[in-house]
């Protein structure tokens, strides 16, 4: 067989079909190969479901296991970036940060975190996994965070606005304004409560898309 052929195809004497490639054939074929493993390969690793597993104390949601795919590492990082840039996704300090600053950008957070979810289209919301990141998006806001803000928001602002307006208070900081609200102690101690949950919650959404 002469090198430059690529296919060689013959009849032996018993009448049997020989078919022979040639080194170019052989080389076309790898060539091929090589292609189609290097188009197909970033398809097959977007595609790939891996199983997670979640801690999720803020709310009560507990353990929870997802599936993990391409869609579910996007929307996850968009919620995530969403968090880490703003105070719910910082451990909360009672000496220097602001409760009214805090509250400002939860409110944000929620409006931010519906519009997410709003951006997930139907069609991939028929995924179990993915249906279940969105169901776990808005627990974290309606069981997590919306008990804290029921209870003390409305409250403290109202106490707060009045407090910033007054004459003892035109030099003070706001950080020593709120300390003196009536309730404090119990205020602060389940926002940090809930903030430390919000910040763990943020690690745990990581473990979606890190891979």
């Amino acid at each position: 067989m002469n090198f430059k052929e690529i296919l060689h195809v013959w009849l032996s004497d018993t009448w049997s079909l020989i078919v022979e490639f040639g080194v170019l054939a052989v080389v076309a074929f790898l060539l091929i190969a090589i292609i189609l493993i290097t188009r197909l390969l970033p398809f097959f690793r977007r595609n790939r479901y891996y199983e997670t597993e979640l801690t999720i104390q803020l709310g009560g949601i507990g353990t929870i296991k997802l599936k993990s795919n391409h869609e579910i590492a996007q929307i996850a990082h968009k919620a995530w970036s969403e968090l880490i840039t703003r105070k719910a996704g910082l451990p909360f300090d009672p000496e220097h940060d602001v409760i009214a600053e805090v509250y400002d950008s939860w409110y944000e957070l929620f409006g931010t975190i519906r519009a997410l979810i709003k951006e997930v289209p139907a069609n991939l919301l028929k995924d179990r996994n993915t249906k279940q990141l969105t169901k776990l998006l808005v627990d974290a806001l309606n069981k997590g965070m919306r008990p804290h803000l029921t209870k003390w928001q409305a409250r403290f602002r109202r106490w707060y606005e009045r407090q910033i307006i007054g004459d003892k208070n035109l030099d003070r900081p706001p950080q020593d304004i709120q300390k003196d609200y009536p309730h404090y102690a119990e205020l602060i101690e389940d926002l940090v409560k809930i903030n430390k949950q919000l910040v763990d919650y943020t690690t745990e959404l990581q473990k979606l898309f890190s891979r």
